[in-house]
C-alpha cells in the first residue's frame, strides 16, 4: 500500500516491544551512560530519543531556526555529523506547531493549567518554552530514559521557570490514570496533551492511551501531536480510507481529529518541506465528552440534590 497520506510504511518488527536485558558493560552514546545487550545491540528507545534530540540540535544551529533548543546538545555525541540543508525536516516542522499550539492554549487557561507530555523522556519544552505562572507539567515516557536525561539536563543547568511544577510519570506505571491523579492532576481542570516521541508498540497500546486521554479530559480540551503512520497502516488499504479509520479511532474516545498536512505547517511558517517519506502523521483533536472526574462531580450533585428533596418531602409529611 502507498504509505499513508504520504508517509513511509514502518517494518513491522516496529510493532514488537525488544527484550532489554543488560549486562555490565557501559558504553556511551549522546553523552548518555546505558548498558548494551549481550548482542551489544543500542537500547532503540534511547537510540531513538537521542536521534530526535539531534534533529533538535541541528535546527536550533540552522541560520533561521524554527525553534531553538539550548538543552538538545547535551544528548548528542560531541563528533555528531550537522545536515545543514535549507528545507525542514517533518519532525522540527510538528515540533514548532506543538510548541505553539501549547503556548497558546496555556496562555488562554485562567488559574492552574496543566500540561502532560507524552514523550520519549529528552522533551525539553518543560524548560526551555515560556510558560505562565501556574503551569503543572507532567512528563509521561520511559522510565530509564528519562532517569539519564534529566541528569544531563540538571549537568547543564536547566531549570523549570519560576512558579511552575514539572512531574515524571513513568510510562510503566500499571495505571497511567491512577498514578497522574495521585500526582496531581485534576480531571474537574482544563489540560493541554501533546504526543511527541512516545513509545508505541502495537495499535493496543496507543487505544490505551487515548483511552487515557479521554477519561482525564475536560469536554473542550486538546490533544495533538504526533502518532505512527503504521497504526494506520495495519488494516487499511487506502488513503481516504486511512483517515477515516483514524477519525472513527479518535471518535470512540470522544475526540474529534484533524491531520495536519507537514506541508501546510511548512508554508504557513516561509519554509520549504524536505523530501523524503516519514513515519508520523500530524494530528490535533478535541475532545467532546465529559471527563470522569466531571462525570463524577456531577453525579455527586444530583445524588445530593436527590437525598435532599426526600428530606424536605419527609418533613413536610
Amino acid at each position: 500500500m502507498d504509505s499513508l497520506l504520504g508517509f513511509a510504511r514502518s517494518p513491522a518488527t516496529a510493532f514488537l516491544r525488544r527484550p532489554l536485558t543488560y549486562t555490565s558493560t557501559p558504553i556511551r552514546n549522546g553523552g548518555l551512560s546505558f548498558r548494551a545487550k549481550p548482542n551489544d545491540e543500542i537500547d532503540p528507545l534511547l537510540h531513538d530519543a537521542i536521534h530526535s534530540a539531534s534533529l533538535r540540535f541541528q535546527e536550533t544551529h540552522r541560520p533561521e531556526p524554527l525553534f531553538v533548543d539550548p538543552y538538545a546538545g547535551c544528548f548528542v555525541h560531541p563528533n555528531a555529523q550537522m545536515d545543514m540543508k535549507q528545507c525542514s525536516h517533518h519532525y522540527c516542522l510538528a515540533t514548532k506547531y506543538i510548541d505553539d499550539k501549547l503556548l497558546r492554549t496555556v496562555n488562554h487557561i485562567d488559574g492552574l493549567k496543566q500540561v502532560v507530555l507524552l514523550t520519549d523522556g529528552m522533551d525539553t519544552r518543560p524548560y526551555r518554552l515560556n510558560w505562565p505562572t501556574s503551569t503543572i507539567i507532567f512528563d509521561i515516557s520511559p522510565d530509564r530514559v528519562f532517569s539519564g536525561a534529566a541528569e544531563k539536563l540538571k549537568g547543564v543547568g536547566a531549570k523549570i521557570p519560576r512558579s511552575c511544577l514539572f512531574l515524571h510519570v513513568p510510562l510503566e506505571s500499571s495505571d497511567l490514570q491512577q498514578t497522574l491523579r495521585a500526582k496531581g492532576f485534576n480531571g474537574n481542570r482544563p489540560s493541554i496533551w501533546a504526543m511527541q516521541g512516545l513509545p508505541v508498540m502495537t495499535l493496543a497500546n496507543f487505544e490505551d492511551i487515548l483511552l487515557t486521554v479521554s477519561g482525564l479530559s475536560m469536554n473542550g480540551c486538546g490533544f495533538l501531536g504526533e502518532l505512527p503512520a503504521w497504526l494506520a497502516e495495519t488494516e487499511i488499504v487506502t488513503k481516504a480510507s486511512a483517515r477515516e479509520w483514524i477519525e472513527k479511532l479518535f471518535m470512540n474516545n470522544g475526540f474529534r481529529v484533524d491531520m495536519i498536512r507537514y506541508e501546510e505547517v511548512a508554508k504557513s511558517l516561509g519554509k520549504e518541506l524536505a523530501a523524503g517519506p516519514y513515519k508520523n502523521i500530524l494530528f490535533s483533536s478535541e475532545q467532546l465528552r465529559f471527563s470522569d472526574d466531571q462525570m463524577e462531580t456531577w453525579r455527586r450533585e444530583f445524588q445530593r440534590v436527590e437525598e435532599q428533596g426526600d428530606e424536605e418531602g419527609f418533613e413536610e409529611l
